[in-house]
């Protein structure tokens, strides 16, 4: 395997590393607690000969081969790599790794990479991020936004007084305040027919 050129063209690359969109690499983040386990996934959208998986620290200023998978499903670790820690499970079809990772600790912070080589090319993937703490912080509650009371309007009044029918004040005091000018303006002709009257009743009896 051609493991030495493949680590001097991923050397070259440092501190900008290519990354390529052939193989899609999820999730982004990682936020892991210290003695647990994670899984990252590697997606291939091209023929390859293997998968390769490799971790930058930034700490320590390095970028170290963890494992290879081939397609028959052979690994080969790097130096220094524990078998009880890292393990690559392939897909059927061979488009899809995952990168299973056990016993966390703070040694394994750094950024993960995916890779095949291609046309004595090594194409790497996009990379996740994993951090391991000793406690993982707590969810942020949701605060939900007090209810507003909503606003006293006319329609309120309108339904008021269409459940209180013709009771309400303001039904009948309109209607009293109608029947009284009625009673005023009738009080004039009454007062001329009883006028009209007693005068015919004087003239039959002078008659």
């Amino acid at each position: 395997m051609a493991r030495p050129w493949l680590h001097l063209c991923i050397c070259l690359q440092i501190p900008g590393f290519c990354t390529n969109l052939l193989l899609l690499q999820t999730p982004e983040n990682i936020l892991a607690q210290t003695n647990s386990k994670t899984e990252i996934l590697c997606e291939l959208k091209k023929e390859h000969a293997g998968v390769y998986w490799y971790r930058w620290s930034q700490e320590r200023q390095n970028f170290q081969f963890l494992i290879f998978s081939s397609l028959l499903g052979k690994a080969t670790y790097g130096t220094n790599i524990s078998q009880d820690k890292f393990g690559v499970h392939g897909g059927n079809s061979h488009t899809s790794y995952s990168l299973h990772i056990s016993h966390l600790h703070a040694s394994d912070n750094g950024t993960y990479y995916c890779s095949v080589s291609q046309s004595s090319q090594l194409l790497l993937g996009s990379g996740t991020r994993l951090g391991v703490v000793d406690v993982l912080p707590l969810p942020q509650k949701t605060t939900q936004a007090p209810l507003s009371k909503k606003p006293t309007r006319c329609v309120t009044k309108r339904k008021a007084s269409s459940k209180k029918g013709a009771c309400s004040p303001l039904v009948w005091v309109p209607l009293a305040a109608s029947v009284l000018v009625l009673l005023l303006s009738l009080v004039p002709t009454a007062h001329r027919f009883y006028r009209l009257r007693r005068r015919l009743w004087l003239r039959i009896h002078r008659q």
